[in-house]
């Protein structure tokens, strides 16, 4: 169920891989994606599979509707509709903050002192226009000022590849994620970018967790299999 977990000071951070789950076909395994055509029975069984495993009521596990965008929400209960955002923020116990990925980068933001958490989605878009500064400016107006990151697995630069405009302009906004694919054609290394951007907004703690999303088959990739589900990264503050 976890490819990665760390448990440490009341703070629970996870990312899933694709065991443990009940859906079939193309999204075999622990799906947890609701709007890429799986099952919606087998995706509420997987959510609640991870939720159980992680200590929170499903109904305490916040999902957003991402859109490779750059907003952040601030939230301090979980919304009753779709929350269009590409990074959310809390200072309230208990809530499960979620992202859902199949090649992009899964980014887990935490300050156990300040009692705020973040979860963010950066895929090329969302690094290019700044996602992951600005839900650490998110998180400082809660009265973080010693955040903690946890950068996911993602597909790795040598898999990346992309027409050379757009890795330069990648490049442009973080010169790290410039990269060049195993068969030397021009990529773009998201993680890479995202862990220096956590830098230069003054994240000292980063643990970045190895692993190539297109070359691991434990976890969903959509680069490797176009219809597949997602996985996910899930953070969490003490107790409802």
């Amino acid at each position: 169920m976890f490819f990665w977990r760390d448990d440490v000071g009341g703070i629970r951070r996870a990312f899933t891989d694709r065991l443990d789950g009940v859906s079939v076909g193309a999204y075999a395994g622990l799906n947890l994606g609701g709007h890429v055509g799986d099952a919606p029975e087998a995706v509420r069984e997987n959510r609640a599979r991870v939720a159980l495993s992680l200590g929170v009521d499903l109904d305490h596990l916040v999902f957003m509707d991402q859109c490779h965008g750059a907003d952040v929400a601030v939230i301090t209960e979980r919304p009753d509709g779709p929350l269009v955002v590409d990074g959310v923020v809390t200072a309230t116990p208990g809530l499960a903050l979620a992202v859902l990925v199949a090649d992009c980068t899964p980014v887990l933001l935490s300050d156990e002192a300040a009692g705020v958490v973040g979860a963010v989605h950066a895929g090329r878009p969302g690094m290019t226009k700044n996602v992951v500064p600005r839900a650490i400016a998110a998180m400082a107006g809660l009265g973080a000022t010693d955040i903690a990151a946890v950068v996911g697995p993602s597909v790795c630069g040598r898999c990346y590849e992309v027409p050379l405009t757009m890795r330069e302009d990648a490049a442009a906004v973080a010169p790290e994620a410039r990269a060049v694919s195993w068969t030397g054609t021009p990529a773009i290394d998201v993680a890479a970018g995202v862990v220096a951007q956590l830098r230069g907004a003054g994240v000292d703690e980063i643990s970045w967790v190895p692993g190539c999303a297109r070359e691991d088959e434990s976890l969903f990739s959509y680069r490797r299999n176009g219809t597949t589900g997602r996985f996910a990264g899930v953070i969490v503050r003490g107790a409802p």
